[in-house]
């Protein structure tokens, strides 16, 4: 299915016009103003350490004029075994950068390696959970993919649009605790090009995630997205993923297992191919450094 670009590019706007509407203020006053000292102390912090749970977003930001480089690994399937080496020999790269425009918006941009994706991201903050006022944190996520691995010898009738996908998602996190914290991740996600018929252009998403602290350094993560309108025919599943996080003072290091090698939005949430049942699932790791 091949929409007009024109109507997606409407659609990806009308669709971040009403989060970037409702955080307009908040950032604003990020830009024009600091907060009193007596309010940021109601603030909830570390609601998470990292900049994902394990593959969604978490609510966690960069400081203002802050440089937040990203590793992303994915190995291969682990139910290759010794053939692949427990899959290190199919591994997948993503190089991401971030940066604190101020301390509630941040940009990104990102490179997978394997089917050659880029993608460019905002994240800002909307509200945020006080002890004695709002009872969660909001995040707005807004990405625009481009994948330069779709091949015209496979397509011949490919054109420029149908490299373009798009994600919008609210972020909406609670810290239960001094240990327990959850997030639910309503999510729409749009491909211009989807090579099963049968698959709607556009997409609908629930994540939920959760962080449990172990102690200083360690905590257990895990997060699981349902998808709402996904081919009967389609051989992808929902993406389940366990891990830990270790601080280790200058950055936050992240192992996990999941059955979705991709590591971009639209990737982990359409196309997880792996299936936990069968010990077809991906060790990889996140490493998170700040400058």
């Amino acid at each position: 299915m091949k929409p007009k670009f024109m109507k997606h590019i409407l659609l990806f706007l009308l669709l971040s016009l009403p989060l970037l509407t409702f955080s307009q203020d908040d950032l604003l006053d990020e830009l024009e103003a600091e907060a009193d000292d007596s309010e940021v102390k109601n603030y909830t912090s570390a609601t998470f350490k990292g900049l994902k749970v394990v593959n969604f977003e978490s609510t966690k930001l960069v400081a203002k004029e802050e440089l937040t480089f990203v590793v992303s690994h994915r190995f291969g399937t682990l139910k290759d075994g010794i053939n692949t080496f427990f899959g290190l020999d199919n591994a997948v790269t993503r190089l991401n950068f971030v940066y604190g425009i101020t301390d509630g918006l941040n940009v990104s941009i990102s490179r997978s390696s394997g089917i050659k994706v880029y993608d460019a991201t905002i994240k800002y903050n909307i509200v945020k959970q006080s002890k004695n006022g709002f009872p969660f944190t909001i995040v707005g996520f807004n990405a625009i993919v481009f994948n330069s691995g779709l091949s015209e010898l496979d397509y011949p009738l490919l054109e420029f649009k149908d490299r373009l996908g798009y994600t919008t998602q609210l972020l909406i996190a609670r810290k239960m605790s001094t240990n327990l914290s959850i997030e639910l991740a309503p999510t729409i996600f749009h491909e211009n090009f989807v090579a099963n018929d049968l698959q709607h252009n556009v997409q609908y998403a629930l994540g939920i995630a959760g962080r449990y602290k172990l102690n200083k350094r360690w905590s257990f993560n895990a997060d699981y997205g349902f998808h709402f309108n996904r081919a009967d025919n389609s051989v992808f599943r929902n993406p389940l993923s366990i891990g830990f996080d270790l601080e280790t003072g200058g950055h936050v290091f992240q192992l996990h297992l999941t059955n979705a090698q991709a590591m971009y939005t639209n990737g982990f949430l359409g196309q997880a191919a792996g299936d936990w049942s069968d010990g077809d699932v991906y060790f990889g790791f996140n490493l998170s450094r700040r400058f």
